[in-house]
């Protein structure tokens, strides 16, 4: 009977580790105060890059006779995959944490609170399209509304 009691034990431990997994991966929602704004928006260009690569492979490889279905099921993966890494930080840090809501009767403060939302969200948007296609327009959209996010969010002469 005890046997089977730490059996159940761990398995709803182990349980509990996987489904918390996800959720232990991302910068941590507590204010710790240790942000680095620039590295997140380098990464964010950094998964820009891999996105266009894997749609400019993927084209390539479904062109070619016979085509190689294994590399190009890895290439959507991995187009995917930084696709969602990128939605993670838009979500995650920049709209979570960092981007501080206003009330509307702080009109200058509000309006700039509402621009760097509206960049974010067509962000999180074209990066869905990114995953739904190999358009390569998703991506010269990404880095447009990356820099324009850059700018709302550091100001024109970041330091």
């Amino acid at each position: 009977m005890i046997q089977g009691k730490k059996w159940i034990t761990m398995m709803v431990l182990s349980l509990l580790a996987l489904v918390s997994g996800q959720w232990l991966y991302s910068h941590c929602q507590v204010p710790c105060g240790i942000y680095d704004d620039p590295m997140r928006i380098k990464m964010m260009e950094e998964h820009i890059t891999t996105i266009e690569k894997a749609m400019k492979e993927i084209a390539s490889l479904s062109k070619e006779n016979p085509v190689n279905y294994n590399q190009v099921a890895r290439w959507v993966m991995n187009k995917d995959s930084h696709a969602d890494e990128l939605s993670d930080i838009v979500t995650y840090y920049f709209m979570a944490q960092r981007v501080k809501p206003f009330p509307k009767t702080e009109a200058k403060d509000y309006e700039a609170y509402r621009d760097k939302l509206e960049l974010l969200h067509q962000l999180l948007t074209t990066a869905m399209k990114a995953k739904q296609t190999i358009d390569l327009s998703n991506v010269d959209a990404l880095r447009d509304l990356l820099k324009k996010f850059e700018t709302a969010y550091f100001g024109p002469n970041p330091k």
